[in-house]
């Protein structure tokens, strides 16, 4: 029997790479939050995706899905996507540690020097 030809088996690697990128897609649309999905309902895009399977995956990762962190600049700002209709929004300004207050190093600076 005649060992195939590398050409021969380029369907079936090209199917299973389609169905791992709609089954990539189609979970990513069940498993991101109502609030962050975009321009649609989240059902409406879950059918998009099973339905159109390879352009409905291209149409929710470029349309639907939440954008992710845009840009960061050190010592600025991160700006997130997942605004409404795209709009960037800042992030919160993370939580400091006690350490890393000034007002708290004062106020332990006089407790131990027993100024309080």
């Amino acid at each position: 029997m005649p060992a195939m030809p590398y050409a021969a088996h380029m369907p079936v690697v090209i199917g299973l790479a389609l169905l791992a990128f709609w089954l990539y897609c189609l979970f990513d649309v069940i498993t991101t939050p109502e609030d962050q999905v975009r321009n649609l309902p989240k059902v409406l895009w879950v059918l998009v995706v099973v339905l159109l399977m390879t352009v409905g995956g291209l149409l929710w990762l470029l349309l639907g899905r939440p954008l992710q962190q845009q840009a960061h600049t050190p010592g600025g700002p991160a700006v997130f996507g997942g605004g409404s209709f795209g709009r960037a929004t800042r992030r919160p300004p993370a939580p400091r540690g006690p350490d890393d207050d000034p007002e708290f190093l004062r106020s332990l600076d006089r407790r131990i020097r027993g100024e309080e």
